[in-house]
């Protein structure tokens, strides 16, 4: 691998506090000149002292460190529509290195309310294959592979194959069991989500934890099915989504284990702790 790359990018790189800042667009032409990706060159700045400008806002936040775990991650969003747009893109702003998106769901007239990855001209058109063209838009720097199709227990170990975190941006319990079942079996945390009119919930499963689908008994759809999805519920509870996602990855705190109960009707949030694997009720 040429060394001229890395001299181009740290002769590029400004001081700024206690570390140095270089145009993103001086990573991208310095990967080009190597012959590596983007997200390699990124890497090595933030692994050497250089933050890529596109992320010195989340610095005070993150971290060199944290981005740079960021980037060397894979996330796995199963589900590009109401929840999974809005994830997709905080996702690939944040600098998510590697990117899977799976959804086998069209875009029809009733998804441009909420759907941020919807538009009138894109009506008919593969949820996936949209939010990987919205991804490549947003930060050429994210390695995306996108799957249009759904997740079934067939082909989701090899969706999730090297993933470090999948969310659930689904809407349906057997969809979502069969996601926690491929990740349990993996070893992989997931970060859970749902919404319906004006409430929401959102968590992390680890590895063995329990789902909070597996403690009531209750159909495969939801409240959603009377109330409705409005344009605001899933851009909240995909931010927390992703927030949690990026938690992780980074390793920014400890992951949201009990279930968040959003009620944005009244503003009133709960935590409510889900009984572990095996405990009597």
């Amino acid at each position: 691998m040429p060394i001229d790359w890395k001299n181009r990018i740290l002769s590029a790189s400004s001081p700024s506090g206690a570390y140095r800042v270089v145009p993103w667009q001086v990573c991208r032409d310095a990967a080009l000149e190597a012959g590596i990706s983007p997200r390699e060159a990124e890497l090595w700045a933030c692994e050497n002292g250089i933050c890529p400008s596109r992320y010195e806002r989340s610095m005070g936040t993150l971290g060199l460190e944290g981005q740079a775990r960021l980037l060397a991650s894979r996330a796995a969003v199963i589900g590009c529509g109401g929840l999974g747009g809005w994830i997709v893109e905080i996702l690939a702003r944040a600098g998510v290195g590697k990117m899977v998106v799976a959804d086998g769901d069209v875009f029809g007239d009733n998804n441009l309310n909420r759907q941020s990855l919807s538009c009138e001209a894109n009506i008919g058109a593969s949820k996936a294959l949209e939010a990987r063209k919205r991804i490549e838009n947003l930060n050429g720097s994210v390695e995306v592979s996108a799957w249009d199709l759904f997740l079934t227990d067939d082909n989701a170990p090899e969706i999730l194959n090297g993933c470090h975190v999948a969310v659930d941006a689904l809407d349906s319990n057997s969809a979502r069991k069969t996601l926690l079942s491929a990740c349990r079996e993996l070893g992989i945390p997931l970060v859970h989500g749902a919404i319906g009119g004006f409430w929401g919930q959102a968590c992390v499963i680890l590895p063995g934890e329990r789902a909070p689908w597996e403690l009531v008994a209750g159909g495969d759809k939801g409240v959603e099915e009377i109330t409705g999805n409005p344009p605001f519920t899933p851009a909240f509870i995909a931010s927390i989504e992703a927030t949690e996602a990026i938690r992780l990855l980074s390793g920014a705190g400890k992951p949201l284990t009990s279930l968040l109960w959003c009620d944005l009707q009244e503003h009133e949030y709960h935590k409510i702790r889900i009984q572990e694997q095996g405990a009597k009720a």
